[in-house]
């Protein structure tokens, strides 16, 4: 990949807002500047929002909502599938960009890009789906008519992360639905969802149902949008302690509200496990996305007589991986997002050594250009470490070791998130256990990855309310209304 090929890229990418239709400044000219982790080099300087753009968007969202919800569902379903073809189209474009914004292999953002593109489809199928029920209510004395409507106009708030299948999971339901967007992406890569939204105006998007402001001043520009007593829903994803807070001031306008937020997954290797399987699927649940994903899986809990085997055979495994920039050959671990993140990951490989952990490999930030922080395996992790009770969001895996199922699933119940787990067992009966025992909204028996387009996407605990696609995606932005028809 040449820089003559990154730079043309960039060009086409617009730097405004996207307020009614338009790209616009920011009021005053406001902008700043998007980074790529592994140079730390300025790669696009775009507009940045201030509190009154927020608004302009928002009052844009609520002009075009009426006629969006009276859109037929097959144009608002045609419209979603050309941005997917779109996409199709543009998918090496959108790979490279969304690896210079936000540093992961180009292999891996390719997969974000299929991954996120099937919530377009999934979602275009689905706006012609949307049903009601009709019939006689038990007195006889009317006919009932339940229908489904528009929520209205929403707000979105996506992180940094998986910058495009983010923006497409939460706006393919939305516009599915009939509500318009406004949409605030994270300001460390605003560059994917920009793009994306381009190819929406493309595929021939009207005017004002879905409308971006990137910011520096997140709280600034959010805060009035939700207070605003036009808006309707609030969809966040990002850390619990955020999340706590917007459902809070969601709850002044009882706002409807979908938060994906922390993780703490645990990754449960039971003594008749697979290990060909097992470490397959440890590889993929924990260095995917350079192990900076919700769903990554957190805490190893190995079963103590074959804790020493899995240990040497993820160690060899993790000792060749290739680090460097993301659109260099062969790659899997490319930088993480900023640095403190890899102060983060200093801080608890070092919390966790001090009570005893056995460092087999990596363990320390790599210096010089760019934010790497070496892929990292850290055996005998004891109880009370804080890589235990934190989401790492980094490439470190942790292994604890456990003596039986009860004390396992203790050990995997024991924390305030519950977003996902991962099982390995050939014993049929103790998986369909598992799946009744453990405290998460999602699981994955034998499997290390799970997210689906066609799947519930969604947590328990602290871990969030709703779900995103599947079936249950669309009705986040659908309000029942009952209708009584009296008999004549």
């Amino acid at each position: 990949m040449t820089a003559e090929n990154e730079a043309a890229l960039l060009s086409q990418v617009p730097t405004g807002l996207f307020i009614g239709g338009d790209w616009v400044d920011a009021e005053g000219g406001r902008t700043f500047d998007v980074r790529d982790p592994s140079t730390n080099k300025v790669i696009l300087t775009i507009a940045d929002a201030s509190p009154a753009d927020g608004i302009r968007a928002l009052d844009a969202a609520v002009a075009a909502q009426e006629s969006w919800a009276a859109t037929p569902p097959r144009t608002r379903s045609e419209i979603l599938r050309r941005a997917w073809e779109l996409l199709q189209e543009r998918k090496e474009d959108a790979a490279l960009l969304m690896t210079l914004e936000m540093g992961k292999p180009l292999a891996e953002a390719r997969g974000e890009v299929a991954y996120g593109g099937e919530f377009l489809r999934w979602f275009s199928e689905e706006a012609v789906r949307i049903t009601g029920r009709y019939g006689i209510n038990p007195e006889g004395t009317g006919r009932m008519v339940v229908s489904q409507r528009p929520v209205g106009p929403s707000f979105f708030i996506t992180p940094w992360n998986f910058p495009l299948a983010m923006a497409t999971r939460k706006i393919a339901p939305a516009l599915a639905a009939g509500c318009t967007v406004v949409i605030k992406p994270p300001a460390l890569t605003p560059l994917s969802t920009i793009f994306f939204v381009k190819l929406l105006e493309e595929a021939g998007l009207p005017k004002g149902v879905v409308n971006v402001v990137a910011t520096t001043t997140s709280s600034k520009v959010s805060g009035p949008i939700i207070a605003d007593p036009r808006l309707r829903k609030l969809s966040f994803t990002g850390s619990t302690e955020v999340g706590r807070a917007l459902i809070a001031q969601a709850a002044q306008g009882v706002l409807r509200v979908s938060m994906e937020l922390g993780g703490n997954a645990p990754f449960v290797v039971f003594e008749d496990a697979d290990l060909d399987k097992a470490v397959e699927g440890a590889m993929a649940a924990k260095f995917r996305n350079i192990g900076q994903a919700c769903t990554a899986a957190n805490r190893f809990i190995v079963h103590e007589s074959i804790a020493e085997e899995f240990a040497d055979r993820v160690t060899e495994r993790v000792t060749a991986m290739k680090i460097g920039r993301g659109t260099e050959d062969g790659v899997a671990i490319g930088p993480l997002i900023d640095g403190d993140a890899v102060a983060k990951a200093v801080e608890l490989v070092t919390d966790a050594v001090d009570r005893g952990a056995v460092v087999r490999t990596g363990g320390s930030a790599i210096e010089g250009e760019g934010t790497f922080f070496e892929p990292t395996v850290v055996s005998d992790v004891q109880a009370g470490s804080d890589i235990l009770r934190e989401e790492i969001f980094g490439p470190v895996l942790a292994i604890a070791t456990f003596r039986d199922e009860d004390e396992a699933v203790r050990l995997a119940n024991d924390t305030e998130y519950g977003l996902v787990s991962y099982v390995y067992t050939q014993d049929l009966a103790r998986g369909h256990r598992m799946i009744d025992r453990l405290e998460t909204g999602m699981m994955g028996l034998n499997a290390g990855v799970v997210s689906n387009a066609a799947a519930p996407f969604g947590g328990v605990k602290q871990s969030g309310v709703g779900r995103e696609g599947g079936f249950e995606g669309i009705h986040e932005y659908l309000s029942t209304k009952y209708t009584l028809i009296p008999a004549e």
